[in-house]
């Protein structure tokens, strides 16, 4: 796998393919996801010999404090091979985000354990998610 830090058109458009693939990304167009790929500070990308997307992740951040990851996908027939690793380490390890204190996301309870062996933690004090949806 190739690694690609600024995504191409067709890029985008194999994005938004696997975003549909996915119950908490499934009703994102391919206008939206062009905007969060802009809107993001670091995006990464794993391509095939066929520059074909089959892993991404984004991340916003203020480059001191907080890096939050947000997309961390893998396509169905590329799981299980390590891409998911990958994707975080590269996050990790980027040289733009060696100097922040905290990297965060969210996940869903039966993603913990991959996140746990990253380094990541439930252990965050009394903080809670909130949310204000915008209609």
């Amino acid at each position: 796998m190739n690694v690609i830090y600024n995504l191409k058109p067709h890029h985008i458009v194999e994005l938004c393919k696997l975003y549909k693939r996915e119950w908490w990304t499934n009703t994102r167009t391919l206008e939206e996801t062009q905007q969060c790929v802009t809107g993001s500070q670091i995006c990464i990308g794993l391509v095939n010999e066929d520059d074909s997307l089959e892993g991404f992740a984004r991340v916003l951040t203020d480059f001191t404090f907080k890096a939050l990851i947000f997309d961390v996908i893998v396509s169905e027939n590329s799981r299980k091979c390590g891409l998911g690793d990958k994707l975080i380490n590269l996050i990790k390890d980027h040289p733009q985000l060696s100097t922040v204190k905290s990297f965060e996301l969210y996940c869903l309870p039966e993603l913990q354990l991959f996140y746990k062996e990253h380094g990541f933690t439930t252990d965050v004090g009394d903080i809670n998610l909130m949310r204000c949806t915008n209609v």
